[in-house]
């Protein structure tokens, strides 16, 4: 299997195991174990609790994933538009799924992007994700039916 094969099966993989809710030590799993690891969800950081720094290490990376999973849940979660890296070890790929603040219950439809960066093993070193923080914080401050409403309001 060629590089540029690995690191697409690696990184659908990957994906598709986030879709699924595979737990925490399966999503872990695609994670190097022989190259420091780091996960960061680009964003102002006062918006969440997960945006806007970097977890390092696996620890790190698992704190992550604990974060995500005791703020928010998905649904309906799909990946598409691989794109493929093979000198730099990256792919790039877009996702949608329906998020749901566990807390206030409030829901957004998504659409984001990843960018995996992998060790010559197929194993992921990097995470990076950029995603709509802004409907994220209005969902944690329990706002953001409300800012629909009033947006509806207005047309």
């Amino acid at each position: 299997m060629s590089f540029r094969s690995q690191l697409l099966s690696s990184a659908t993989s990957f994906c598709d195991a986030f879709a699924q809710n595979k737990d925490l030590d399966s999503i872990l799993s695609y994670f190097s174990t022989t190259h420091q690891v780091t996960a960061v969800e680009h964003g102002e950081k006062a918006m969440a609790p997960f945006l806007g720094r970097p977890f390092e290490g696996l620890d790190g990376v698992r704190s992550y994933f604990d974060t995500i999973t005791a703020l928010l849940s998905y649904e309906n979660m799909e990946f598409s538009e691989f794109t493929v890296d093979a000198e730099a070890g990256r792919v790039a790929c877009k996702g949608k799924a329906k998020f749901i603040w566990i807390q206030t219950r409030e829901t957004w439809d998504e659409t984001f992007a990843y960018m995996l960066d992998f060790d010559d093993e197929g194993k992921i070193t990097d995470y990076q994700v950029w995603a709509d923080s802004g409907a994220a914080y209005l969902a944690r401050k329990g706002e953001l039916d409300k800012v629909r409403k009033e947006e509806s309001l207005k047309n």
